[in-house]
């Protein structure tokens, strides 16, 4: 599996930011503003990610919109999704989704932690305080 992750969220600052950091960190990333983005990016580019990163309230296409049409995919339904959600009920929607959540504002040792848990193995999956 590759060590690229794919990071859907429409706030600008905080893709870049997530973006930057998993850079830092070894991981080949790619950002997306929307669902519909993200899918344009899975058709395009190979290899698939290792992970997904998504924010759910999005415009043009929503993360629940974007999981819906990945586990239509048999290429992409292996592709494990994180949720990023600053609403209270982020865990209740990520369970309904099948994927697993954090909640922003995002810390970078929990947002580490997690990519390694699913793309281990990169050239330095290192977790700093």
């Amino acid at each position: 599996m590759s060590h690229r992750v794919l990071v859907v969220d429409d706030d600008r600052d905080i893709r870049d930011t997530v973006v930057e950091l998993l850079e830092d960190h070894g991981y080949q990333a790619i950002g997306a503003s929307n669902g519909r983005e993200a899918l344009d990016v899975l058709r395009t580019s190979a290899p698939p990610p290792c992970l997904i990163l998504l924010d759910l309230m999005m415009p043009v296409m929503d993360g629940r919109g974007f999981r819906e049409e990945q586990l239509k995919n048999p290429a992409w339904t292996e592709i494990p999704v994180i949720v990023i959600s600053a609403y209270n009920d982020v865990e209740v929607q990520a369970r309904a989704l099948a994927v697993d959540h954090l909640r922003k504002p995002l810390g970078m040792r929990p947002l580490m932690e997690a990519v390694k848990r699913h793309c281990s193995g990169a050239k330095d999956g290192r977790v700093d305080s």
